[in-house]
């Protein structure tokens, strides 16, 4: 099945055009045109999706379960369609596409599961003691509600997985929140038709249109324009520090303030304790490369940083880490923006002072190849552009003179998504020195493995404290991450038939 895109916007079950247009820029072959989002069309959206909240809202957990499942179904029937357009517009290989249409169609059923059984509503109920003195008490019951329209940025990297169906909108919509999408201008075919596989599924199970819309970008406008509409109560962000931080701060200026669960970046740290490298430094070196190039390292979780202390087994590991490397190829990646930004990213980092270049290549145009920079603890301490994230296959090797250095290194860190330990058995005293800092410093912790790949589960944190994210409360990945859309109500002494059905009986 080839998907040919039509270039319009989904609003409340319409597809609507616009006089104004963008180019996508594919990998090969010649861009198409998209209509432009205005703030009009965000206007539109979001009044549908007010509308929507009074129906969806208040909807069963079996309806909005089937809803989920019914998307899960419609983005599976256009699975080539899909893997077809994303491979065209992103340059990511068919089997990255088609793994990552499972965990998106993994998720959105994992979320019906999820409110099935019902245990997020967090149920509470405090029995009246009308007998109690001094004074009675109520009766007081408590339950999780939805917060209302939820506004959605599509990723650059995550075509599906974390753009128009993914995991924020899974959340909103299994919490009961309509959602408006913004579609990111790196894979905009990609984001009409996995659009267009909700709109069957609304049609489907009979929910309201206005339950979900996607506006293409073009511009800064449409941002702007969503997350400081009266009618959104919250946004999900997954993208530069840089675009995040704005959105935060339009969020923050409101006259009705809203949360902003933004996922803004990470360095993610691993830290090589001495008895791990001492046994198996050049396998750490090679699994470390590995990790640094998948996916042109356009992961959030990409493991930019090694810590390590001097020694014959660091050198033995950085060998591993360049032999591997030098053997890597160009890749492909997700836009001409991203890839210039990567290189202006990697010379800002060889021009800084006391940095040692290890492997320096050759990339061009849209190519990304690796680079690896060595520094001191000390240097590294001392120059926070040594911190900045550069997003793709660049990695620096720190080295501390000894563990009190590592673990000021440690409490040197910003806000992380990952910090990872490679220890053995030998290495628990530094690991426990470590982990209390590595808790205030990230909101997922590894031992002996690598970042790169998230689990979609009950028990999985992507998150972190500031700037991995903007709420170090909340997760964007797993069945924890419907709480962002969620707030407790309590109900004092109301009639049964007043009280919503999960709370009767």
């Amino acid at each position: 099945m080839t998907f040919k895109p039509h270039g319009k916007h989904l609003i409340a079950g319409d597809w609507v055009a616009t006089d104004a247009t963008f180019k996508s820029a594919p990998v090969e072959g010649e861009g198409q045109d998209f209509s432009a989002g205005n703030a009009a069309l965000v206007d539109q959206a979001c009044k549908a999706a007010e509308e929507a909240f009074w129906e969806y809202g208040y909807a069963s957990r079996d309806t909005r379960a089937a809803f989920l499942n019914a998307i899960a179904d419609e983005i599976e029937a256009r699975g080539d369609a899909i893997t077809e357009i994303g491979t065209a517009e992103t340059g990511l290989p068919a089997a990255r596409l088609q793994g990552e249409r499972g965990r998106t169609t993994g998720q959105l059923r994992l979320f019906a599961e999820e409110i099935l059984k019902g245990d997020y509503l967090d149920k509470r109920h405090d029995v009246a003691l009308p007998d109690r003195q001094p004074l009675p008490r109520p009766d007081i019951r408590l339950m999780e509600r939805p917060i209302g329209p939820v506004a959605v940025f599509g990723a650059s990297n995550f075509p599906l997985a974390f753009s128009t169906a993914g995991g924020d909108t899974a959340a909103a919509l299994a919490a009961g929140c309509p959602v408006v999408v913004k579609g990111h201008e790196a894979h905009p075919g990609t984001a009409e038709i996995v659009a267009e596989a909700i709109k069957a599924a609304i049609e489907k199970t009979g929910v309201p249109a206005g339950t979900f819309s996607m506006i293409h970008g073009g511009s800064y406008e449409v941002g702007g324009a969503l997350v400081t509409h009266p009618l959104i109560s919250a946004v999900g962000f997954t993208g530069s520090y840089r675009g995040g931080k704005a959105l935060f701060d339009l969020c923050a200026q409101r006259e009705v303030p809203i949360p902003f669960f933004g996922e803004l970046g990470s360095i993610n740290p691993m830290f090589m304790l001495p008895e791990a490298m001492k046994s198996k430094a050049a396998t750490l070196g090679e699994g470390w490369a590995g990790s640094l190039t998948m996916g042109a390292g356009q992961f959030c979780t990409n493991p930019g940083i090694v810590v390590t202390l001097e020694g014959e087994d660091t050198e033995s590991f950085l060998s591993a880490a360049v032999a591997t490397l030098e053997q890597a190829p160009a890749q492909t990646m997700l836009t001409t923006g991203i890839a210039e930004a990567f290189r202006k990213g990697k010379d800002e980092i060889a021009a800084q002072a006391g940095v040692e270049e290890l492997l320096s290549t050759s990339c061009s145009l849209r190519n990304a190849t690796p680079f690896v920079y060595v520094t001191s603890a000390k240097e590294w301490m001392s120059n926070e552009v040594l911190g900045h994230e550069v997003f793709g296959p660049l990695g620096v090797v720190v080295k501390a003179s000894d563990e009190d250095e590592m673990l000021a290194l440690a409490h040197s860190l910003e806000g992380q998504l990952t910090c990872t330990l490679h220890m053995e058995a030998g290495d628990e005293a530094l690991g426990q020195k470590l982990m209390p800092v590595l808790e205030r410093k990230a909101g997922r912790i590894l031992a002996n493995g690598f970042p790169t790949g998230v689990e979609v589960s009950s028990a999985m944190v992507h998150g972190g404290p500031f700037p991995a994210s903007t709420n170090f409360g909340a997760t964007s990945v797993g069945t924890l991450a419907i709480r962002r859309f969620l707030r407790p109500v309590s109900y004092q002494n109301l009639p049964e038939a007043l009280l919503p059905a999960d709370l009767q009986g």
